[in-house]
């Protein structure tokens, strides 16, 4: 009688714990702050936000909590405390986070995928949307010209892993460190700026990531990534690129967006905006944009992978295809560079090493560089450092000498005397220097 007892109260229990909360995670970015709750089962739930002070409230049905409130991590500065309260429901649990202001809550749940379980994701957005500028190294133009922009993708982040290795290495600390490597290096270029699409680890959505690029006027998108199969033989780096299928699936939803066409496509887009609305016309001008940005994209590519090759085993030697989100931009070259291999024992540890990071990030630069000085956009530093026996009319400012101007153009402060035959290195502001093509 004792033991039916026990299974009877034990199914009660059951029935009233159908569900479990294993853990909170938070992922603060500089749009907004991620709230993971793990759970045992999928989720049902429902949340609402109060005032005075702000909360949002979370309630979890036929919920049991295991959480220890002290051990989260928590480094956003939207969320002041998180603790649990009274459910309005017998059997649920409510959870309460605590803001420093009003935020428009987005609530889903996530499927088992990879490592991680059932899961409920909240995103809190700030107020601000507006993406203030990353602290970069921006050395100043000479004027009339402007510095090549190199947007730089690090992939994954935050509750994104990515691929895992053998020895639990996750590619998205790998691609930051890649990542902030080549930008350091393409800082100290003149000519050359570069824009980190994540700075941290958090995640960032992937249509988000062109869109930062695109805000920063870069003129390419590089998206660094490690590569991962089941089986652990595989080694090696290579370059991959949008596909065509994907580039003709893409356009149906470019033509949706006739309003944001002109933003998009610089001048291209202005004449779009003239067009009225003519289907037929306005994917003219989108073909010819996206087939270039393809065409760069293929071009750079090459001299990216012939860099690798110097220092860096290739998986493959010439550029792959495929159907990849993050490379959809139709007015930016999009590459994805796979760095090697995390899912191979050897590779995963060489990925670890600074000193191989260090070595990809410079085979990166110096493909950027090779091709680019092939090919200098108009208008930029790089074009009039190009320019075979040309030279270009600087004039001195405030704060400039001999020596910041030499270094802004990448060449020699004796071969600015000599061009302008300067006995000294005195310049004064206003004076016009003629500055020799490299």
């Amino acid at each position: 009688m004792r033991a039916l007892l026990g299974l009877f109260c034990l199914l009660c229990s059951v029935g009233t714990w159908a569900n479990q909360l294993e853990g909170i995670r938070i992922w603060p970015s500089p749009d907004s702050t991620r709230i993971v709750l793990d759970m045992q089962g999928s989720p049902r739930f429902d949340h609402f936000m109060l005032n005075g002070p702000h909360r949002l409230v979370v309630d979890l049905a036929q919920t049991r909590s295991q959480v220890n409130f002290s051990a989260i991590k928590n480094s956003s500065e939207l969320i002041t405390r998180i603790r649990d309260s009274k459910p309005a429901q017998p059997g649920s649990y409510r959870l309460v986070f605590e803001l420093t202001t009003q935020v428009k809550p987005v609530v889903f749940p996530l499927a088992p995928a990879g490592n991680y379980g059932h899961r409920l994701v909240i995103d809190l957005p700030y107020q601000d949307q507006s993406r203030k500028p990353e602290p970069a190294v921006h050395k100043l133009a000479p004027a009339g010209l402007r510095e090549l922009v190199v947007a730089i993708d690090a992939g994954h982040g935050g509750e994104d892993p990515g691929a895992v290795g053998p020895k639990k290495n996750h590619e998205k600390h790998i691609t930051l460190s890649i990542s902030r490597r080549l930008a350091e290096l393409i800082n100290k270029e003149p000519g050359l700026r570069a824009v980190l699409t994540r700075t941290g680890d958090y995640y960032v959505n992937l249509n988000q990531r062109s869109e930062i690029a695109r805000k920063a006027g870069a003129d390419l998108l590089l998206s660094i990534h490690a590569d991962s199969v089941a089986n652990q033989g595989p080694r090696g780096a290579s370059v991959w690129l949008l596909s065509s299928n994907r580039a003709n699936r893409e356009m149906a939803g470019w033509l949706e967006k006739q309003e944001r066409q002109s933003e998009l496509l610089g001048g291209v887009g202005e004449v779009i905006s003239q067009t009225d609305g003519n289907p037929y016309l306005t994917r003219t001008f989108l073909d010819l944009s996206m087939d270039r940005a393809r065409a760069d994209s293929y071009a750079i590519s090459e001299h990216i992978l012939a860099e690798m090759a110097k220092v860096v085993r290739l998986h493959k030697r010439k550029p792959e295809h495929a159907s990849l989100a993050v490379l959809k931009s139709p007015d930016i070259p999009s590459l994805l560079i796979e760095a090697g291999f995390i899912s191979n024992p050897h590779e995963e540890q060489l990925l670890l090493t600074s000193s191989h990071q260090q070595k990809i990030a410079r085979a990166l630069l110096n493909g950027i560089k090779s091709y680019y000085r092939q090919n200098p956009p108009n208008g930029t530093m790089m074009a009039a450092k190009v320019a075979p026996g040309s030279s270009i009319r600087h004039t001195v400012r405030n704060g400039e000498s001999l020596s910041v101007i030499a270094k802004r153009y990448g060449i020699s402060v004796n071969r600015i005397k000599g061009h302008n035959d300067l006995r000294s290195d005195v310049v004064r502001v206003g004076q016009i220097l003629n500055i020799p093509g490299s």
